[in-house]
């Protein structure tokens, strides 16, 4: 049996509470959603607020993702801010183009000695920020990928090149490709390439319905939770519509 990477009771909530999403709001998210958390990816943007020392408050909205400290073995949060601003400058009009696309390009990273080295590079629509991995480390999890499924060098290529590939396991398609928002830098769906691609997408529909409360979608796809005590009528309408319970919401 697969286990996740983290167990429910690792998740630090008391972290996440100071950033204002209280552990209600993190399990009313979509179950498939709390799996990617679980499993090291990063969480959709939510909306965050924090004080700043000043005592001002301030609202953002951030991508997390759960870490294990290697000397406490204590499990962390990182957040990844939402840019305001799109900085590209540094790849050529071609890559940038590519990046724009989705695709995953071969340019360099600076490590945290100050060399620079060849790394997998990917945009982040969501929160406009450049992923960098090195290449050694997202080629020897693909290598270990391709001995597991005894794939061939055009099949192992496609992969570094940043494309998704989808092979037939028991009878069943299952599709791999690059994402560096997973924690092992490539991601697999069950189903063929448009699938892995909207399982990337982290797609929640307009009104996500769970226990204690209700994620919202607006028009320019941000989220925002609304507790089950400040429904409007629409919502409490289109839950009616979707014939929903709070036990079987949260089943979803």
């Amino acid at each position: 049996m697969i286990r996740s990477v983290f167990q429910d009771e690792e998740i630090p909530y008391g972290v996440l509470n100071r950033f204002g999403l209280s552990q209600e709001m993190i399990e009313d998210l979509p179950q498939n959603v709390l799996s990617g958390i679980r499993d090291g990816r990063r969480s959709p943007v939510l909306p965050i607020c924090y004080t700043c020392d000043d005592g001002a408050k301030v609202y953002d909205r951030a991508r997390f993702a759960l870490f294990r400290d290697e000397e406490s073995g204590n499990v962390k949060v990182m957040f990844y801010p939402r840019q305001t601003r799109l900085t590209l400058d540094m790849f050529t009009d071609a890559q940038q183009a590519l990046l724009r696309e989705g695709k995953t390009i071969i340019g360099t990273a600076t490590t945290g000695d100050g060399r620079d080295v060849q790394a997998f590079v990917q945009l982040d629509p969501d929160t406009g920020q450049v992923l960098t991995v090195p290449t050694p480390v997202i080629g020897n999890n693909l290598q270990v990928l391709a001995d597991h499924f005894q794939l061939s060098s055009a099949e192992l290529t496609c992969l570094k090149n940043g494309e998704p590939l989808t092979i037939v396991e028991d009878e069943e398609e299952v599709t791999f490709g690059i994402d560096l928002n997973d924690a092992k830098g490539f991601r697999h769906a069950m189903g063929n390439s448009q699938k892995w691609k909207e399982q990337a997408a982290q797609a929640m529909d307009t009104y996500t319905f769970g226990i204690f409360g209700c994620w919202v979608k607006d028009d320019n796809g941000n989220l925002d939770y609304v507790p089950e005590d400040e429904y409007t009528d629409a919502m409490w309408e289109a839950q009616k519509r979707l014939g929903l319970s709070r036990a079987s919401a949260h089943k979803m």
